[in-house]
């Protein structure tokens, strides 16, 4: 797999194949042995060598960050080979859907139809796991309609509310 990563602004090409239960990561054309483990979601593990770095990532409306210990990183990974990574840009026009990104309860509604919401704005509470996770408004606008109420089972990427 190819990507073309961007990292605070500084454009990389990431190639990862799977052999033998090990990443082999090229990066740039350099070669590096990873060791990585999904310890969490949202939360990868990684093993360079002899360090070791716990990578978390968060996204807030149509932007991506990574933190290593206590520096955040601007990130954004695009698949040469998908139409969607083309297509991205063009999403802040016309309807975006609020989405469950994991099955869990809504345990709060934190806005009403008709009302304004900033992009990366809490827009739900979702209980998974006993975690309370927010979902947040992936772009600025009005919420046009709530499609589940407090108490909600959802599943992962049922549609909770559409912005516009």
């Amino acid at each position: 797999m190819t990507y073309d990563i961007t990292i605070d602004g500084k454009n990389h090409r990431l190639e990862l194949d799977r052999v033998e239960g090990r990443w082999l990561c090229r990066l740039d054309g350099l070669a590096i042995e990873v060791d990585a483990i999904l310890a969490r979601p949202d939360v990868l593990s990684l093993r360079i060598g002899n360090r070791a770095y716990e990578i978390k990532s968060e996204r807030v409306a149509n932007d991506w960050h990574l933190w290593v210990g206590s520096a955040r990183f601007a990130a954004e990974v695009r698949d040469p080979r998908s139409l969607r990574s083309r297509t991205r840009a063009a999403d802040d026009h016309g309807p975006s859907k609020v989405t469950a990104p994991m099955p869990g309860k809504v345990v709060r509604v934190l806005v009403r139809e008709k009302s304004e919401v900033e992009a990366g704005s809490g827009v739900f509470v979702v209980e998974a796991m006993k975690m309370q996770n927010e979902i947040k408004s992936p772009k600025k606008g009005t919420i046009q309609k709530l499609l589940v109420t407090e108490g909600a089972a959802v599943n992962a990427g049922d549609v909770l509310a559409i912005v516009e």
